[in-house]
C-alpha cells in the first residue's frame, strides 16, 4: 500500500485547506487511515483517524471543531478538511495506514506512510 498526500500550501490565519491522501497498490477500504503532523522542532502528533467502517477519532483537542476527516473508498482517498487555520497548525502533515480500526498510537500504523505535505499558516 502506497500513500501520497497533497493539498498543502500557504494560507492566512482563518483560511481553509483540504488535504488528500491517495492510496495506490491496494484498495483502501480495509484500512484505517490516520492523519499526523510534525511542526518544526516538535515531535510528530496524531490529529485524527477514520476506520475502515467510517468511525472517526480526534486525537488533538486543539483541532476539534476545526478539522474533519472523511473518506471516499471509490476514489481510494481520505481527506482532512482544515478550517479556521491558525499559525500553530503550521507543520508537515502525513497520512498513515493500519488494518481496520483506529488507535492513538502512531507506532501501530505499519501498513504505510506518505511523504508528507507542508502546510504553512502565516499572517
Amino acid at each position: 500500500l502506497q500513500l501520497e498526500e497533497s493539498g498543502g500550501g500557504l494560507v492566512q490565519p482563518g483560511g481553509s485547506l483540504r488535504l488528500s491522501c491517495v492510496a495506490s497498490g491496494r484498495s483502501l477500504e480495509d484500512y484505517a487511515i490516520g492523519w499526523f503532523r510534525q511542526a518544526p522542532g516538535k515531535e510528530r502528533e496524531g490529529i485524527s483517524c477514520i476506520s475502515s467502517s467510517g468511525v472517526t477519532l480526534t486525537f488533538v483537542h486543539s483541532t476539534k471543531g476545526r478539522f474533519s476527516i472523511s473518506r471516499d473508498n471509490a476514489k481510494n482517498t481520505v481527506y482532512l478538511q482544515m478550517n479556521n487555520l491558525e499559525p500553530e497548525d503550521t507543520a508537515t502533515y502525513y497520512c498513515a495506514a493500519r488494518k481496520t480500526a483506529c488507535t492513538f498510537s502512531e507506532q501501530t500504523y505499519l501498513e504505510g506512510w506518505g511523504q508528507g505535505t507542508l502546510v504553512t499558516v502565516f499572517s
